[in-house]
């Protein structure tokens, strides 16, 4: 419960800062990535261009997901630190639809605490959304 509640309050701290930031509201049909659930860290319904995010709440035991969509053309390279970078990689923007990436990291690849998660887009058109969870089970 303490993991839940805690988790729970970084998202609704990290969703209310990127309120700010998110660019125009997406329809309920054209969400790149849906509200991650009771797994998640970390949910960035929307954003376009380069970006990012930092958040806490990270344990060393679970596995770690972190999910990026995006569309657009071009591409973005996603980079996820935790003092080192523990993740890295790319996924292709195609027009008209999402490409989705993923990248899955053993438990004790990230550790206890905050992290930080990078979006390079290859242009300022590109919509992206990202998620980060870990799931229990």
């Amino acid at each position: 419960m303490r993991r839940t509640s805690r988790v729970l309050a970084v998202t609704a701290l990290v969703a209310c800062a990127l309120t700010g930031v998110a660019v125009g509201p997406a329809a309920a049909n054209d969400v790149l990535l849906p509200h991650p659930g009771p797994d998640g860290l970390v949910w960035v319904p929307e954003q376009t261009g380069d970006g990012g995010v930092a958040s806490g709440g990270a344990w060393e035991g679970l596995p770690t997901v972190l999910t990026v969509a995006c569309e657009g053309g071009g591409d973005v390279r996603v980079t996820m630190s935790q003092e080192t970078e523990v993740a890295a990689f790319s996924v292709d923007c195609p027009v008209g639809e999402a490409g989705v990436g993923s990248v899955t990291m053993d438990p004790g690849v990230v550790h206890f605490g905050s992290f930080t998660i990078g979006v390079d887009a290859s242009s300022d058109d590109v919509r992206w959304a990202l998620t980060v969870t870990q799931p229990e089970s």
